[in-house]
């Protein structure tokens, strides 16, 4: 029923935008239609009203008020394939031939210890934050000891098992086509991310990362990582530091946003004028621990979710 109502609202609007373009301001009447994207199991929405008068808005914005902002580790990318977990950017690296067997285990130690306080229902976001820095800085540390060459990334990458989510394709290309921007705030390695959506065909120029970007030396050894570091709980920093970008984009007040932490929430921080957003969120584990937190926060949660069907959905109706 939520999904029933929730498409009669999205094709009313579409239709209505179609209809006349410059009357933008128009109700929504309510059409009899289905959307099979909204039906999934998948998908929880705690308050369908409000999630119907966003994508209203949205709709009605088109596209020169949009742009999309998103993570990237399993938000774009899966979280798991035929029961297997895939690699974030980090373990990409981790699992490559890059590393030593003494560093790769205790990399794993790190992900062990720090990945279940990352993810534990009983602490709130303020009690994570200094473990999250301690992971990210003692992970860091150990790469830069192992003296990583960057020409070896394209070949670490080609043969990984990261994937994107299905659908990611369409979601990517429309987006290029209709020139939405796309600002990819990721807690995760920027040059291992910017060569997965390059492998992928996919990394047009209405795309922005922001992320942990390495430093080379003069021989593309690694040395270090530039600015400050960007982990999953201080999303907020980030975008506050990232205002210029979206000055730039003052006129592209609506937003979708899309994530899987508590922490991605705050990526659209640094928007000053936001008229609509909405927030989708990937919930890939703990799920009876996390759901109704994820309800409260997200518009719309996807539970173990490994496609942008329900993203490319709404995009349709926008664009």
């Amino acid at each position: 029923m939520q999904a029933l109502r929730l498409w009669t609202l999205l094709a009313t609007c579409a239709v209505a935008v179609g209809q006349n373009q410059g009357q933008k301001n128009q109700e929504c009447p309510k059409l009899n239609a289905q959307m099979p994207e909204f039906q999934k199991k998948t998908v929880h929405i705690k308050d369908p009203a409000r999630v119907e008068e966003i994508i209203c808005g949205l709709i009605k914005g088109g596209a020169a008020k949009l742009q999309i902002i998103t993570d990237f580790d399993m938000t774009l990318s899966r979280f798991s394939y035929n029961g297997k977990r895939c690699p974030t950017c980090h373990n990409i690296i981790d699992n490559s031939k890059l590393i030593t067997e003494e560093c790769r285990k205790k990399l794993l130690q790190l992900k062990e210890t720090y990945y279940a306080i990352e993810i534990d229902p009983a602490l709130t976001i303020e009690e994570k934050y200094p473990y999250m820095v301690e992971w990210y800085n003692k992970s860091h540390a150990l790469l830069i000891e192992q003296g990583l060459q960057k020409d070896k990334f394209a070949e670490v990458v080609r043969e990984s098992d990261v994937m994107l989510k299905e659908g990611y394709e369409n979601f990517f290309d429309k987006l290029s086509e209709h020139n939405i921007p796309v600002f990819i705030f990721s807690a995760g390695i920027g040059d291992i991310l910017e060569e997965v959506i390059h492998q992928a065909g996919v990394y047009h120029p209405n795309v922005k990362v922001v992320s942990n970007f390495m430093d080379f030396d003069e021989n593309g050894v690694l040395k270090g990582f530039k600015g400050e570091l960007i982990h999953v709980y201080n999303k907020h920093d980030g975008a506050l530091k990232n205002t210029e970008y979206f000055k730039q984009l003052k006129d592209n007040s609506n937003i979708i946003l899309l994530g899987d932490s508590q922490g991605d929430l705050s990526m659209a921080d640094g928007v000053a004028n936001v008229e609509h957003i909405l927030k989708i969120g990937y919930l890939n584990d703990k799920v009876d621990e996390l759901l109704e937190k994820y309800m409260d926060s997200y518009d719309i949660v996807l539970v173990k979710d490994e496609s942008l069907e329900v993203a490319n959905s709404i995009l349709q109706k926008i664009l």
